[in-house]
């Protein structure tokens, strides 16, 4: 059984963080770019599973065996081989542990550690690179995904094969789950599971198995692409976990974050949370899988309740019928599953699109006029977002000129503007637009005559200038800013320029600072 388990927020910068560790001369740096550490867990039947967990947030990938021992209390040996990584790289680290783990299992450390040296030779996961990477007599060949690819593309195609013998593992995607398989029992709901994502609502997910409840739990959290899902989320809990007294306690609104659960105690744990889907194994009804219902919370009390979704939450927007009918006749004509996937991602793309690109024209309306960039003034600020000049513009410029879907969409945006994942959207364009501000700031200097300038300013005037000249240049250069690399050049030598036209002992301490 494998499984994956997590703490924390989603890393923002783990790509890069992969990246400086694979270039560090240290000792395993390249085996850090990839994973941060491996565990060797034995199940303890008083304390369960516990570790020491840093401030930093990581994503576990679990291997786990269970083999009946009659020398153990409860007659089983239960062990687990975990792969630690601060990178979401789902397939990529299942794949790695279902050819590792059963060869550790039978030949224990030096197994383990000539893997960990493997590792330690594949190149860093930079961003839009193809990369083969040997294991075991295996090669595994991937794309490191990037953000400039486009939602929806089409998966890693095979390269550089010739010289590979024998042939490699092509991965499709390191991260993308199989939607149509994990969807499958709540395939008629998807509407309302999408809203639940979209508002951030808190959720658990019941599964009969950690396979079952982490998948789940991920594909929920995918459902939103291309909008970041910004709130916490653990795709396998356990009431051994620091966590479980908050969340379980009832003197106050459980929090914006989705769980993933198996132990049939929680369901009396947790029935003050406002919304549970409860899955059991797959089974058909006719071509369809059998769909769960959507059920009172009310009736969540016994621990034998049945599958469905315990909610009182009532959607916003209509159902999709022709994309039910259209899965449907999937299944009837036996479609294979990634292409079923393929068009409930598209679905579901699409259907993000129309709700986020009429926050994103906003937006930019928001942004200050280029001409209005002056290189001598600190460059002009973002208008503040105003939510009811945004509902206005919804009028000629809604999602209903995309989405073909009826409905309060008016009030999927107020719900939506009180939810993390609206904070966590704003943030980033704020964050993006003050950068493009800078660069745009540094670009309008470099087309400014400094000479000119400097004619009737003061000395104290000219080293200010300098001073502020540098820290935005220290500031570009650290943020990654949107500037080229010639721009940064100018910059710099217009500072060399100012420097050189002040008297000698100023020079003297501007140069070494």
């Amino acid at each position: 059984m494998d499984a994956l388990s997590r703490a924390g927020p989603r890393p923002r910068r783990a790509a890069a963080a992969a990246a400086a560790a694979a270039a560090s001369p240290l000792p395993w740096g390249r085996f850090a770019a990839w994973i941060d550490c491996v565990c060797v867990v034995t199940f303890d039947l008083e304390l369960g599973q516990a570790m020491e967990r840093e401030a930093a947030h990581y994503f576990g990938y679990v291997y786990f065996r269970q083999v009946k021992d009659s020398s153990m209390r409860r007659g089983y040996f239960q062990k687990s081989l975990v792969l630690v990584s601060r990178l979401p790289y789902v397939n990529l680290f299942q794949c790695l542990l279902q050819l590792i783990a059963p060869e550790y299992f039978d030949k224990l450390e030096p197994c383990l550690e000539a893997v960990c040296n493997e590792i330690d030779q594949w190149p860093p996961p930079v961003p839009g690179q193809t990369l083969n990477l040997p294991v075991m007599g295996v090669v595994i060949q991937v794309r490191i995904p990037s953000r400039v690819d486009k939602p929806g593309s089409s998966p890693v195609k095979q390269c550089n094969q010739e010289n590979l013998l024998p042939a490699p593992l092509v991965l499709p995607s390191v991260h993308e789950l199989d939607l149509f398989r994990c969807f499958q029992p709540v395939l008629i709901h998807i509407q309302m599971l999408w809203e639940l994502m979209l508002l951030g609502e808190p959720m658990v997910v019941m599964a009969p198995s950690p396979t079952m409840s982490s998948e789940m739990v991920l594909a929920l959290t995918s459902c939103l692409a291309p909008l970041r899902y910004c709130c916490d989320f653990r795709p396998y809990f356990t009431i051994h976990d620091s966590e479980f007294k908050e969340y379980t306690t009832r003197t106050q609104a459980p929090p914006n974050i989705l769980v993933g659960v198996t132990n049939p105690f929680f369901i009396k744990t947790l029935q003050h949370w406002p919304h549970i889907l409860r899955v059991g194994e797959l089974r058909m009804s006719g071509d369809l899988p059998k769909q769960v219902k959507v059920k009172k919370l009310a009736k969540l009390k016994t621990l034998d309740t049945k599958p469905g979704i315990y909610t009182c939450y009532k959607t916003f927007l209509h159902k999709d019928k022709t994309l039910i009918k259209r899965l449907l006749k999937g299944i009837q004509r036996k479609r294979p599953s990634e292409v079923q996937s393929a068009l409930l991602r598209r679905h579901l793309l699409e259907l993000t699109q129309s709700f986020i690109i009429p926050l994103e024209h906003y937006m930019a309306s928001l942004m200050p006029l280029q001409r209005a960039i002056t290189p001598w003034k600190n460059p002009p600020q973002i208008r503040p977002f105003c939510q009811e000049d945004f509902m206005k513009s919804l009028e000629h410029a809604g999602p209903q000129l995309t989405c073909v879907l009826k409905g309060d969409w008016l009030g999927l945006y107020r719900r939506f503007f009180k939810s993390p994942n609206f904070d966590g959207w704003f943030r980033q364009r704020h964050r993006e637009m003050t950068q493009k501000l800078e660069a745009l700031h540094l670009e309008a200097i470099c087309e400014a005559d400094i000479v000119a300038w400097m004619k009737d300013k003061s000395e104290v005037e000219i080293v200010d200038l300098v001073l502020k000249l540098r820290e935005k240049l220290v500031r570009a250069r650290c943020q990654h800013l949107p500037v080229k690399e010639e721009t940064l050049q100018r910059v710099g030598l217009y500072i060399d320029t100012i420097i050189g036209s002040l008297p000698e002992d100023l020079q003297t301490v501007l140069h070494h600072p």
